[in-house]
């Protein structure tokens, strides 16, 4: 009999998310329907690739499922350019990362490892095909892969209890703690990952969003075990609105990697998983990353990256913790330090913290819970995109010089500051107990 419970909701288990969901009954919970998006960039739509959704828009013709040429194309290059060379027999295209992932799942079989915390919507897949998902911990100074001693640990536990790990998802610029992993940790996790026969899932949808590229080093795990590694990069990212759903994998170029690519085209043929003709268009142009697409990310990373900074500070200066962000548009916040004043205010776990600051803050702030930490942990995801305010004044942000001082901006700063430090405030004034 297995005694080792899968983490998370479903019917293999009742961790934290199904703690949640048991105690607190009220729709708009759910850890899948209600769950929290890919943080978004709050920004209008580039109008080269509006152009070239538009002139796409007339195409009735549908695309072929995993991708037409020239998509998967323009795919190689984009990896080429990044050291990883890839034929287009290697690659597949899907609309959104979450089916080349459902597919991957369905095609490798057996229980699956994630860290802990990770994408909120990396679980439910495996869950969805009834496979139990096992969080592993991360270690302190970044998230997004696990610690290699708890991964083999964990491995070794779930074999010894009639577990089948086969599958590890993890990712080196990570959602949702905004971290990088040092190439280090990554080579031991790595290696201990292949000492265990894992094939990895690499989600690199952030790797393109480093707030100080000079100073952080990004690698793949494809470039140390390329036999044994599927990379995914969902395209909403750093490329396209998330309204345009596009995503590419990266199958190992070997037998093996040749037989999941086939089993993984069967599942997105039977899910109907296809591009639309008008986004397959706009995701090869912007694969391309032709000047206007480039300088669009730049500008947008730079953004987000002096946004996340001052959410950084802010956090921190109201006594709660959380990592730097290194990428991405989102940071990590654990507000347990101020445990004793949330306790005032009726907050006593993870979802009572995401409902008390998404009403405080007026913008999404999903629990811990929905990452796969435990409920009673006080952490919460903040995205930068709603600091950007609503309406036509969000373009003014990429290029005005000093964009934290526009007022929409600044409106939104100056009420994060508000509610952290009014925490702040209330936890020195609370009577010990």
């Amino acid at each position: 009999m297995r005694r080792t419970e899968p983490s998370g909701h479903g019917p293999h288990g009742q961790g934290s998310e199904g703690r949640a969901r048991e105690n607190h009954a009220p729709v708009g919970h759910g850890p899948v329907r209600y769950g929290p998006h890919l943080p978004d960039d709050g920004l209008p739509v580039l109008p080269e690739l509006s152009a070239v959704l538009a002139a796409a828009a007339g195409r009735a013709q549908e695309e072929p499922a995993g991708g037409a040429p020239a998509l998967l194309d323009a795919a190689c290059g984009y990896w080429d350019r990044r050291g990883l060379t890839t034929d287009p027999g290697h690659v597949a295209a899907a609309p959104g990362a979450g089916a080349l992932l459902l597919a991957l799942t369905a095609a490798l079989g057996g229980d699956v490892l994630v860290p802990r915390p990770c994408a909120a919507w990396w679980a439910p897949y495996a869950r969805l095909l009834g496979r139990p998902v096992f969080h592993v911990p991360t270690q302190a100074e970044s998230g997004g892969v696990p610690d290699p001693y708890a991964l083999l640990e964990t491995v070794r536990r779930v074999r010894a209890e009639g577990g089948d790990p086969r599958l590890l998802v993890l990712s080196v610029a990570d959602d949702p703690t905004g971290t990088v992993a040092p190439p280090e940790l990554l080579h031991e996790t790595v290696e201990a990952a292949e000492g265990e026969g894992l094939h990895l899932v690499s989600d690199e949808t952030w790797r393109d969003t480093l707030h100080d590229p000079h100073a952080t080093v990004i690698l793949s795990p494809a470039e140390m075990l390329p036999e044994r590694v599927t990379v995914i990069t969902d395209l909403a990212g750093a490329l396209l609105p998330p309204s345009w759903p596009a995503a590419v994998a990266r199958f190992p170029a070997s037998a093996a990697g040749d037989g999941l690519h086939a089993r993984v085209l069967d599942v997105l043929t039977a899910l109907g998983a296809r591009v639309a003709a008008p986004v397959a268009a706009a995701a090869g142009y912007a694969l391309g990353e032709p000047e206007p697409v480039a300088e669009r990310r730049s500008a947008a990373v730079r953004l987000h990256a002096r946004l996340a900074a001052a959410a950084h500070a802010a956090v921190v200066a109201a006594g709660a913790t959380a990592r730097p962000p290194q990428a991405g548009r989102h940071l990590y916040a654990d507000l347990g330090p101020l445990r004793d004043a949330l306790a005032a205010e009726g907050v006593g776990d993870a979802q009572e913290l995401e409902d008390f600051l998404t009403a405080r803050l007026g913008m999404p702030a999903p629990g811990g819970h929905r990452f796969g930490d435990d409920l009673p942990a006080l952490r919460v995801r903040l995205a930068t995109g709603p600091l950007l305010g609503d309406g036509e004044r969000r373009a003014e942000c990429l290029t005005s010089p000093d964009p934290l001082e526009l007022p929409q901006v600044q409106r939104a700063l100056v009420r994060l500051k508000s509610v952290f430090g009014g925490l702040r405030d209330a936890q020195r004034w609370e009577p010990p107990r």
